[in-house]
């Protein structure tokens, strides 16, 4: 059998989740730079954003984050906006929870911006009437 001659295993590749409990100070937009919300995740590294400024983006995601940090449908992340593709930006940072409340507590973000909830097409938005109610008659019926 061939001597074993690396560092170690896949758990010397996973790591320590070290910064993961710890309070970071809270990183506001500069110019080239849009807070946006994940519309929906493509694999690859890359994600379909709604930057608040209305434009739809698709967006990679930058190889200091890419299986480091994790990015699902809802989360509001911080862009950097390309000079010469508009509809492309890079993911930057991705925001906790309370970080993202924070920024809407100061108006950074708008106030219809949902957060901590997953994307809702339009179509769902009137939900309240999606039950259907039997009677005990349709029952007998069957």
């Amino acid at each position: 059998m061939p001597k074993n001659k690396g560092k170690g295993g896949k758990n010397r590749k996973r790591g320590k989740n070290e910064a993961d409990d710890e309070k970071r100070e809270l990183v506001f937009k500069e110019d080239g730079q849009e807070y946006a919300q994940v519309l929906r995740m493509l694999g690859n590294g890359r994600c379909e954003a709604l930057c608040i400024d209305g434009t739809k983006r698709l967006c990679h995601i930058r190889g200091k984050m890419h299986k480091k940090v994790w990015i699902a449908a809802g989360d509001i992340i911080l862009v950097g906006l390309r000079d010469y593709q508009d509809d492309k930006a890079d993911v930057i940072l991705k925001y906790m929870p309370d970080e993202a409340r924070l920024l809407k507590a100061y108006g950074e973000l708008p106030e219809n911006t949902r957060l901590n909830e997953g994307i809702v097409d339009e179509e769902d938005e009137g939900g309240a009437d999606d039950y259907v109610e039997f009677e005990d008659e349709d029952i007998d019926k069957i």
